[in-house]
């Protein structure tokens, strides 16, 4: 596996620091830059990346190196630095920790993972020889075929960090899908979830028993003909070519049984006139504070989210990268544990904010969906809101993706904006097919609609009512 080394420190990096840390090949090793230097590494004697350096990020926000790594941190403000070993050479794994403990000593601090920083001695690694790197690799990549790139991870919750993020992002330019490997103990933000593009793209589990398997859909998988395949099964046919399923995926609920923990996730879509006077992440902050009380903690373009909460800085972002869109995680406290991912695009339509937001409630805490109505009405009164679904699922309370099956969400409510409505012929909009009418969201003259759904987590009827509606709006 490869070795992400990171070091929690008061202090910023500064360049004599870094240099000590680099050193700690000894002077003979080769440093290198990458990204316009935003990436510096140890190389070999061919020049070949051992240890890739990411520049110092600046994490404002707390609760996050709880979240990604389990690790305690500073107080905020702190700095994280990664150090990402090259693949299956273990002096590099060596010399990605020294660097981190190095590092961690001289500005104060501590590394993550502590086993991988236990020595500030100089490695030898004279004579050791990291593999060819293919010309399309990005640092976070360690296979490249012409099919995918593989990324091997081993951490406790697979985040969009920048390294994954430039991979995705090479990935999809080079039109390769992305593979992520892990341990079986590993989990997924929720953030790398909802961006893993379709096949071949997928998330690669190694198992004891199975020896892969596909951590979202469960199906054993192996390495073929270039990347991670599906394994057809024995009995198998054309007209039923289905595959087996890892027993560790099938175990999961069936061996902890309903925990009590609960998910509320609400997606929405909201469509601004484009205007230089816009201001954005309003939206997702009024629903944040009608489930929460609460605005969110932090944000950021990638994670962990190192930024406090501002509308004006996420506004001047977007702005910044118009047209092209901006993609952005927001979290919440760790007392409350939220997270969405943002999507702001310009269409001919106008601004477009796509939303995907969860929070998580223990076995003791209730979601509060008597606010849903009172959040639906804000977004569409105030944001231009075009539709909003919220599901309510049994799935873990912080957020994170494990590598087992989990009951699908069941609907609780969707929402449609006065503009969809008014689009709508005759009277469809508020003649539905639901025992329960729709709930009218602001003014007469221009209304909105909420439609109430049963949402019973154990009960997916909802989902039978859900398409029902969506078949009547759209006329079939």
């Amino acid at each position: 596996m490869t070795k992400d080394v990171i070091a929690l420190t008061k202090k910023m990096p500064d360049p004599l620091s870094v240099l000590a840390g680099l050193l700690s090949g000894g002077p003979d090793k080769l440093v290198g830059a990458e990204g316009e230097g935003a990436v510096v590494q140890l190389c070999d004697e061919e020049g070949r990346p051992l240890v890739s350096v990411e520049a110092p990020l600046l994490v404002q926000v707390r609760g996050e190196a709880q979240r990604l790594l389990g690790a305690t941190e500073p107080e905020v403000p702190y700095w994280w630095t990664e150090a990402r070993a090259t693949t299956g050479v273990k002096e590099a794994e060596q010399l990605a920790g020294t660097f981190a403990a190095r590092l961690a000593s001289l500005v104060g601090g501590t590394a993550w993972p502590p086993q991988a920083a236990g020595s500030l001695a100089v490695v030898k690694a004279d004579g050791v020889r990291a593999a060819p790197t293919p010309a399309a690799a990005q640092p976070a990549v360690d296979v490249l075929t012409d099919k995918v790139a593989v990324v091997i991870q081993d951490r406790p919750v697979v985040a969009m960090t920048a390294w994954l993020s430039d991979a995705l992002r090479a990935a999809a330019n080079a039109e390769l899908g992305l593979q992520i490997v892990t341990p079986a103990g590993t989990r997924l933000s929720p953030a790398v979830r909802g961006s893993l593009p379709g096949w071949p793209s997928r998330w690669v589990v190694q198992d004891e028993k199975d020896g892969y398997y596909d951590g979202l859909s469960g199906a054993v998988l192996q390495w073929t003909n270039g990347l991670f395949a599906t394994v057809e099964s024995p009995d198998a046919t054309p007209q039923d070519p289905h595959t087996p399923v890892a027993d560790a995926f099938k175990k999961g609920l069936a061996e902890e049984g309903d925990t009590g923990e609960r998910q509320l996730a609400i997606s929405f879509r909201t469509i601004h006139p484009a205007d230089d006077r816009l201001v954005l992440g309003g939206a997702l902050e009024s629903v944040w504070r009608g489930i929460t009380g609460e605005p969110p903690a932090g944000w950021g373009t990638e994670e962990p989210a190192n930024l406090p909460w501002s509308l004006r800085q996420l506004t001047d972002v977007a702005f910044e990268r118009s047209p092209a869109p901006t993609w952005l995680v927001v979290v919440g406290s760790p007392e409350r544990p939220g997270l969405a991912t943002v999507r702001v695009s310009r269409t001919t339509g106008g601004v477009e904010e796509d939303v995907t937001l969860a929070f998580g409630y223990g076995p003791d805490e209730e979601p509060p969906v008597d606010a849903l109505p009172k959040v639906a009405e804000t977004l569409a009164t105030r944001h231009d809101l075009q539709s909003m679904l919220v599901q309510i699922r049994k799935a873990r309370r912080d957020l994170s993706v494990p590598p087992r099956f989990e009951g699908p969400g069941v609907p609780l409510a969707f929402a449609l904006g006065a503009e969809e409505v008014r689009a709508m012929p005759g009277d469809r909009a508020r003649r539905t097919p639901l025992a329960q009418p729709p709930v009218q969201l602001g003014p007469k003259t221009r209304p909105a609609l909420y439609y109430p759904l049963p949402g019973d987590p154990s009960d997916l009827s909802g989902w039978q009512d859900f398409e029902r509606l969506m078949r009547h709006l759209k006329g079939a």
